[in-house]
């Protein structure tokens, strides 16, 4: 009998030698190869503080121009000259509530925006006052906003607008019984006027008057003296719009 021919065994794949902790071998950097490295990162680094240099301290990105949007009666070098912005001053350091806030001190000024628009404009956006009333006094047609401040003065009185016949410690309050009124009952108002903040009256076309009061539930009036004057008289009394009267 032939014996069976033995089974020749696959050669192993040689063995690796544990390196360090039983991990694999680690290269360390040349010395080239950190020179290299750090000579970028300080390169990133003066690069870095030469733009915030530039944007900061230089007129690099300094302002070129400044540009006013909203006037009507302002001038836009009125708005300008108010804001003193210096030309060539970095944009991103400006004191922009600064700016504002001397933006606010011209009397037409209710309100502005500032706002920095890259490479180098200011922008200043101006909200104007309108007028809601005229005080009529020697040196000419004061005008008042709906806040009741008189921020101008023309020769004049606009057209349209009521005549505010009104004491300091009353007009506050008449105004805000004006502004409150319904468009169409508005636009019948000659004269608005009150002593104190609880009289007022109003004077309305074909010799009509109003009794107001105070301005507290001036929606309720308004809505009670549109209905009265549906009735034959002159005066309306809605001073107390629960116990209304016509004379």
């Amino acid at each position: 009998m032939s014996t069976p021919t033995a089974r020749r065994r696959p050669a192993s794949a040689p063995r690796r030698r544990p390196s360090g902790r039983g991990g694999p071998a680690r290269r360390t950097p040349s010395r080239r190869t950190v020179l290299r490295r750090r000579l970028v990162a300080v390169l990133v680094l003066l690069v870095v503080t030469a733009v915030v240099c530039a944007v900061w301290f230089t007129p690099l990105l300094g302002v070129r121009e400044v540009e006013v949007r909203g006037t009507g009666k302002l001038t836009a070098d009125e708005v300008r000259t108010a804001a003193a912005v210096e030309q060539g001053s970095p944009l991103v350091r400006l004191d922009t509530d600064g700016i504002a806030a001397r933006v606010r001190e011209l009397p037409r000024v209710a309100g502005v925006r500032v706002e920095r628009a890259l490479p180098g404009t200011v922008r200043l956006t101006v909200d104007e006052r309108t007028p809601v009333a005229v005080l009529n006094l020697p040196d000419g047609a004061h005008l008042v906003d709906a806040t009741g401040k008189d921020y101008a003065v023309q020769p004049l009185p606009p057209e349209g607008l009521p005549e505010l016949k009104a004491e300091p410690g009353g007009r506050a309050s008449a105004v805000r019984v004006l502004t409150g009124l319904p468009e169409e009952l508005r636009r019948e108002v000659l004269v608005v006027s009150a002593t104190t903040d609880a009289d007022v009256k109003l004077t309305l076309t074909a010799g009509r008057e109003v009794r107001w009061g105070s301005s507290a539930d001036t929606p309720r009036k308004a809505a009670v003296v549109q209905v009265l004057m549906t009735r034959d008289g002159t005066v309306f009394d809605v001073s107390s719009p629960e116990l209304p009267t016509v004379s």
